[in-house]
């Protein structure tokens, strides 16, 4: 055993410690879960000096904990405590019982007091109560170019079923082939379709890296001067639920799924100090995802164009975030806490790392297609 780096032998040991107490009694095995990342992760830095495999061990420890917790198929709602969600280090909950129950335990609140959207509740049936009386046009901005043309249709067409539904929306749609919309998608009463063409941007990656600088654009230029709200969504999701103005906010940001409920030391923040994107380990509430974000013009222009100058500025560096432009995008929501966060029904895929929740509005075909078998791909048409 002496032959095995210290590292390792405390990965192996931990590991098995882990499934023979999983074997014994998986509801404490789920509840110490938090606890031992956090062990492990402070052995990592004590241990491993050169770097060589702390972010790798880690990252693979941390996956192992999630897969347990997928295998045991326990329902699970994490549920931040608002003085620990600050921390980052909340254990949360196991919640087992009706969905009322489930309903009434779920955070209403940030430890900064935005609230936490989930649509069934009473703070959201309010909220679309009171904007009601309001007479509101959004902007529903998204990117279509490239591969990722074919997604267009199935998403207005779900946008149409769902998205504010009896509110005047605009459609934003930057794509570089606008005859993927011919014939148009047909468009009910207050709803309008704006084309902005794009240049093509060959390559996912070069794609990630340019989106924000576009998204700045068009919305200084012309969105800022139709809507009061914007929100910017990835082309390949599709709405399965409603999604009513409980939404609407200053500055709107939408929890990532998979990461929901998990410590903070677990997310994939960017961690190379020299980068822009960079948060220290004391650092985050949340981590959020790039596939939906919003709110008013003048905030999310804000936002968009102060990441898109991080970006170009590494750039020059030759440095690359680790997240592409969603690391830039959690370096922003530290600095500026939103004022609205959107539960994970709003930006969720089928993963069994994904949190449950009452309800899926929004889903992530993207992210869902990449884990399916190549058939199984053609079957869902991805």
């Amino acid at each position: 055993s002496h032959s095995v780096p210290r590292k390792w032998r405390t990965l192996l040991f931990l590991s098995g410690y882990l499934s023979c107490c999983n074997l014994i009694c998986p509801d404490w095995c789920l509840k110490v879960v938090p606890f031992i990342s956090a062990i492990f992760s402070s052995l990592l830095r004590k241990y491993d000096t050169d770097k060589q495999f702390g972010d790798t061990s880690f990252q693979t420890f941390c996956d192992f904990l999630r897969w347990r917790r997928a295998v045991l198929k326990v329902d699970t709602h994490p549920l931040p405590l608002s003085q620990e969600a600050e921390s980052g280090s909340e254990v949360r909950d196991i919640g087992v019982g009706s969905v009322e129950e489930q309903q009434q335990r779920l955070p209403l609140e940030t430890s900064w007091g935005a609230p936490l959207v989930w649509g069934d509740s009473d703070g959201s049936a309010w909220r679309r109560a009171e904007f009601a009386h309001r007479s509101v046009r959004t902007g529903l901005l998204t990117l279509a170019v490239g591969p990722y043309g074919h997604f267009l249709r199935r998403f207005l067409s779900s946008a149409e079923l769902y998205f504010l539904p009896g509110n005047t929306v605009v459609y934003y749609v930057l794509t570089d082939s606008p005859r993927n919309l011919d014939p148009p998608t047909p468009l009910g009463p207050g709803r309008e379709l704006r084309v902005v063409p794009v240049a093509e941007m060959p390559g996912w990656e070069r794609l990630a890296q340019g989106r924000m600088a576009l998204l700045a654009a068009t919305i200084k230029e012309p969105v800022r001067h139709e809507v009061e709200y914007v929100f910017c969504m990835d082309v390949d999701q599709e709405l399965v639920a409603p999604v009513g103005a409980e939404i609407l906010g200053e500055l709107v940001a939408a929890l990532h799924p998979e990461l929901y409920g998990m410590p903070r030391h677990s997310f994939p923040y960017e961690r190379e100090p020299a980068s822009l994107a960079h948060v220290e380990e004391d650092e985050g509430d949340y981590y959020y995802t790039s596939e939906l974000y919003g709110g008013l013009c003048g905030e999310v222009y804000a936002m968009a164009q102060a990441c898109s100058q991080l970006i170009l500025q590494d750039q020059e560096k030759g440095l690359r975030a680790r997240g592409l432009e969603e690391s830039y995008l959690n370096r922003y929501l530290i600095n500026r806490r939103p004022t609205c966060v959107l539960s994970p029904e709003y930006s969720w895929w089928d993963s069994t790392l994904a949190a449950d929740v009452p309800t899926r509005r929004v889903v992530s075909l993207g992210r869902q297609c990449d884990s399916l078998e190549p058939q199984k791909r053609q079957e869902q048409n991805c």
